[in-house]
C-alpha cells in the first residue's frame, strides 16, 4: 500500500475521541426527538463534517423537517426554514435591498435586508415545488458561501449547511432540480419507512401527554474544528485509485467501462463525486474511531453520492433498474485490494486514460 499523506501525524488520539464523542453525543440528543433513521443521521453528520450539503428525499410523513429542525438545536446553530412554493421569488430568499430613510436628516440609502438564507442551518422544504429561478438561488450561497444583491457580496457565516426536501411520489406541479444543481448536494439521501419496532414507539411517544426536551451538545466554533479535522485524515493512493475507479466506471464511452454500464448508463459522475468519495470518507474514519480511511467507507458512501450524479437510460427505466442498483454492480466488478486493481487489464485502461 502507498504511503499516506504527510499530515498523518496531525490525527490525535484527543482529535479522534473529540469527533467520535460529538457524534455520540448528538445521536443521543436526537434519540430523544428521533426513533430510528439511524443511517440517515450518520450519512447527515458526515455531510456536515465534510462542509457539504444533503438532499434529502422521502413520503411525507417520516420526520425529514422534524430530523432537521431538532439537529440544528443539538449543534447550537441558527436555523432557518424556507417553505419552497411556485410564487417564491429569489429575493425571497437570498434578501433584497430596500430604501431607507434617515427622518433626521431626511437622507436616503439603500440597505440590505438579508433573507433567511442567512442562517447555518437552512431548510429547504419541498425544493422542487419551486420554479428553476428560485431554486438557483441557492447555487451561489451552496458553492462560494457568499449572497450577490445589487453590486455587493454579502459574507454568510460558518458552518453554513443546507438540507434540501423533496417528495418523491407528487409531481404534479413540480420543477426536478436540474442537474448541475443537484451535483452541488454531497449527498442524496433516501429516508424510507421505519421498521415495525421503530414505528410503534413513533406511536406511542407521539400521542401521549409527554414533550421531550433537546439540549446543544456543540457550538459553532467546536463545529469548524471537527471540520478541519477532517481534512487532516490521512487517505493512502490506493483508496484515491479505488475511488477514482467507482466514479470512471460511470462515465458512457470511457476506457474501460463495464458494458453494463454501457446498455443502462446515459450519464455518469463527474470530478465532484470523487471529491466527495474522499472527504465523506475521512468524515466517516473518524466518526467510526479510526484514524485512516478504508475501501469499506467509500463503498458506504457510493450510493448517497453517485446516485443523483449518474442518469439511467430508458432502457434501465424500462427494466426498473435504479441507479443504486447500477452502483451495486460496479462496487462487486471493482477489485478491492491494491494488486487486484493495478494488475487488472480493464482498469489499467481506467488509469491510462
Amino acid at each position: 500500500m502507498n504511503a499516506p499523506e504527510s499530515n498523518s501525524a496531525a490525527i490525535g488520539e484527543a482529535d479522534l475521541n473529540l469527533l467520535h464523542d460529538a457524534r455520540r453525543r448528538v445521536l443521543e440528543e436526537l434519540g430523544k426527538i428521533i426513533v430510528g433513521q439511524q443511517e440517515v443521521i450518520d450519512e447527515i453528520l458526515i455531510c456536515l463534517f465534510s462542509r457539504g450539503h444533503v438532499l434529502l428525499e422521502g413520503v411525507p410523513g417520516l420526520a425529514k423537517t422534524l430530523m432537521i429542525s431538532t439537529l440544528a438545536k443539538t449543534l447550537d446553530l441558527s436555523f432557518s426554514r424556507i417553505q419552497f412554493t411556485p410564487d417564491l421569488m429569489p429575493a425571497d430568499v437570498t434578501g433584497t435591498e430596500i430604501m431607507e430613510e434617515d427622518r433626521a436628516t431626511g437622507h436616503r440609502e439603500l440597505r440590505f435586508m438579508p433573507g433567511p438564507l442567512f442562517a447555518n442551518v437552512v431548510l429547504a422544504d419541498e425544493i422542487n415545488r419551486t420554479p428553476p429561478k428560485t431554486q438557483a438561488s441557492l447555487l451561489e450561497a451552496m458553492q462560494e458561501r457568499q449572497v450577490t444583491a445589487g453590486r455587493q457580496r454579502h459574507q454568510l457565516d460558518d458552518p453554513f449547511f443546507v438540507l434540501a426536501t423533496q417528495n418523491p411520489i407528487e409531481q404534479e406541479g413540480t420543477y426536478p432540480l436540474p442537474e448541475a444543481q443537484q451535483d452541488r448536494f454531497m449527498f442524496k439521501i433516501y429516508v424510507d419507512y421505519p421498521s415495525f419496532d421503530e414505528e410503534f414507539e413513533v406511536a406511542r411517544r407521539t400521542t401521549g401527554s409527554a414533550v421531550a426536551e433537546t439540549q446543544p451538545v456543540l457550538r459553532s466554533d467546536e463545529i469548524l474544528r471537527l471540520q478541519q479535522l477532517v481534512r487532516q485524515v490521512p487517505v493512502s493512493d490506493h483508496i484515491v485509485r479505488y475511488a477514482l475507479s467507482l466514479v470512471r466506471q460511470t462515465r458512457v464511452g470511457g476506457e474501460g467501462v463495464p458494458d453494463f454500464v454501457e446498455d443502462l448508463v446515459g450519464w455518469g459522475a463527474g470530478p465532484r463525486a470523487v471529491q466527495f468519495l474522499i472527504l465523506g470518507g475521512k468524515a466517516r474514519a473518524l466518526l467510526q474511531g479510526r484514524h485512516h480511511v478504508q475501501v469499506e467507507d467509500i463503498q458506504a458512501l457510493a450510493a448517497p453520492v453517485l446516485r443523483h450524479r449518474m442518469v439511467v437510460n430508458f432502457a434501465a427505466e424500462s427494466e426498473g433498474i435504479t441507479s443504486d442498483e447500477v452502483i451495486a454492480r460496479i462496487i462487486d466488478a471493482t477489485p478491492t485490494t491494491e494488486d487486484e486493481l493495478s494488475r487488472d487489464a480493464r482498469f489499467q485502461k481506467i488509469f491510462a486514460s
